[in-house]
């Protein structure tokens, strides 16, 4: 099923404020601690406990046994640049909803800390695969598919996820998705601001050269209240 898209334009300022998060539940990030960063130090106090990043949320192998489950499915699609609202450029995507035991328990995990226990989800989990000259659009997802929170692995690569408020293009966030890192938006930042993936080229974080790669999101959702 495709992922229902609207995709918005945006302009961006330099970073004044930074968020450090290091929560994750397999210790500190190797890479740095400082994962959020935003326009202003107001926004991130308002927005902020609805955005997260869990730096090192799975492991080397944990990654392993969701590539080895996923790569022949993807193996199979081609890359594709016409997405139907051209918010999506250089992806192939599928949707899972029977997984093996390991790797259903890295997804039970991920819905333990994502969304209240007992709380209805979207039963397929989605996985869209990224080319390294692919990228994703500033959009919001439709509120007919999908409910208050999304939760996504991030998998083979670092990359740059930006939000920005849809009324107020002037305030954003930068979120640093490091590789095996877990990202959570709810509520407000899900449907008060747009998000999108980071073109190669234009992968930078708090000034910093992000490169990125070919890239697979795992992504969970809670159906719409």
């Amino acid at each position: 099923m495709k992922l229902l898209l609207t995709a918005l334009k945006h302009t961006r300022k330099p970073a004044v404020y930074i968020c450090h998060r290091c929560c994750s539940s397999r210790g500190p990030s190797s890479l740095q601690d400082e994962v959020i960063v935003g326009s202003s130090p107001e926004l991130v106090q308002t927005v902020g406990s609805q955005v997260e990043v869990r730096p090192g949320f799975i492991t080397e192998e944990e990654e392993a046994a969701l590539l080895q489950e996923l790569e022949p499915g993807l193996r199979k699609k081609r890359y594709e640049f016409d997405h139907w609202d051209d918010a999506i450029h250089g992806y192939r995507e599928t949707e899972r909803l029977r997984w093996p035991p390991v790797c259903e328990e890295i997804l039970s995990r991920v819905r333990s800390v994502a969304f209240p226990q007992g709380g209805p989800l979207l039963g397929p989990v989605h996985v869209l695969d990224l080319d390294k000259a692919g990228y994703i659009k500033p959009h919001v997802d439709s509120v007919k598919f999908c409910g208050s929170t999304i939760a996504g692995l991030s998998l083979l690569s670092d990359s740059i996820m930006r939000l920005v408020k849809e009324n107020a293009p002037n305030e954003w966030l930068d979120l640093l998705l490091t590789r095996r890192s877990l990202y959570i938006l709810r509520d407000q930042a899900r449907y008060n601001f747009t998000h999108e993936i980071l073109k190669d080229e234009d992968s930078v974080f708090n000034g910093q050269r992000v490169p990125r790669q070919r890239r697979i999101s795992v992504i969970c959702r809670n159906l719409p209240g």
